[in-house]
């Protein structure tokens, strides 16, 4: 096969040992080949730094195991091409596998151009995704405990949320606090606390929270309320970084909050899992596939089998469908009365993948170009 790259190496990474092999020439006769195993601490990776550097290598290849081609990355990026190739696509023939035969195979796989590289964004968006993420996780745990107090309540006889729609909303906050700092709520409380249109349910909401809590239970509920409380800091100190990170993609920010459905949480997770340089995806086609939101290929005999969407990146998939949702709540959209359409031939969640498939590939273009949503204007 033609050589296309002369100077290459391909790393086996694990978590306690790197297995680097080198293979440099042009020809057969001029082959050179040499592999070598290194700790992971960082003194080594410098050491793998300065020995690849010894050999003059230019590009180099590794899987995407886990986390742990993570710092061989960090280290490595600038000083060499690096590709990120995804373990399942180059996979050897089966038979005798070590280490060593594994470098090696990377190394030729990259020397013949036959890895495709994935998706790694620059330095400041994956700090942003790793804020994105983390974000989401804390959101969910904050759900976790609202729903875990909500249990406790009704445990207690305390209908509560039968009354107020939202418990944590400003009255109900107040309400809680003087739950778990008296053991009970009387008229006077209630009045103090609720405001606005609630003040027509007073006497329901009097006799929502008679019940029967004890002390256990005040106890369980105010264990709660303090991890709401500090998760709320948490999240709040996660989005100022978050806002400070999105300064650079002010442009890019703007022109997501154009189309209906997504908000500002939204838009820093699309930025922050496909980035803002829609070259690295050859069409919106390859974005739709590599997100998860394409329908499957799957043909045999002439006979199309089951376009069952194939694993992408769950969070890009999951930020679009919550958009896809919010859309088919708005009215005169475009979008929307496609959502419905399909939804009354294929049901609502493949409704929702194929409005999330069609809204990452006008995303690519919108970012592609430069330019903002337009509305498709419904006769």
């Amino acid at each position: 096969m033609e050589v296309f790259i002369e100077r290459c190496a391909g790393l086996d990474v694990h978590s306690e040992t790197i297995v680097a092999c080198v293979i440099t020439g042009n020809g057969e006769n001029d082959l050179f080949k040499e592999t070598e195993t290194f700790p992971t601490l960082t003194k080594d990776l410098f050491r793998l730094l300065k020995w690849l550097e010894h050999h003059g290598v230019t590009h180099i290849a590794m899987e995407s195991t886990g986390v742990y081609w993570k710092p061989v990355y960090n280290i490595l990026e600038g000083f060499f091409d690096i590709t990120l190739a995804n373990a399942q696509r180059i996979k050897n023939v089966p038979g005798r596998k070590t280490d060593v035969s594994d470098a090696e195979w990377i190394a030729k796989l990259l020397r013949h151009g036959l890895i495709e590289k994935s998706f790694v964004p620059p330095v400041d968006i994956r700090e942003l995704r790793d804020l994105t993420r983390l974000r989401k996780k804390w959101v969910g745990h904050l759900t976790s405990e609202k729903n875990r107090i909500q249990k406790v309540l009704e445990c207690s006889n305390v209908k509560l949320g039968t009354v107020i729609s939202d418990i944590f909303g400003v009255s109900g906050r107040k309400l809680l606090a003087k739950l778990i700092e008296q053991g009970y709520v009387d008229d006077s409380d209630v009045e103090s606390s609720i405001h606005g249109r609630m003040a027509g349910k007073k006497q329901k909401i009097t006799d929502s929270l008679f019940g029967t809590l004890n002390e256990h239970q005040i106890f369980l509920i105010r264990q709660s309320w303090q991890h709401i409380i500090y998760l709320e800091s948490l999240i709040s100190e996660i989005e100022e970084r978050v806002d400070i990170l999105l300064k650079n993609y002010k442009e890019e920010m703007e022109l997501l909050l154009t189309i209906p459905g997504i908000k500002k949480d939204s838009a820093a997770i699309i930025i922050a899992e496909i980035g803002v340089d829609m070259g690295q995806f050859p069409t919106s086609q390859h974005l739709a596939s590599w997100a998860g939101v394409a329908p499957g290929n799957h043909e045999s005999a002439g006979k199309r089998k089951s376009t069952r969407t194939t694993k992408g990146n769950p969070h890009i998939k999951s930020a679009l469908c919550e958009a896809s949702w919010a859309i088919s709540r708005c009215r005169n959209r475009w979008l929307a009365k496609k959502y419905w359409s399909i939804a009354a031939r294929r049901g609502k969640k493949k409704a929702l993948v194929a409005i999330s498939h069609r809204m990452l590939r006008i995303i690519y273009s919108m970012l592609l170009n430069k330019e903002p949503f337009k509305e498709y204007q419904i006769k």
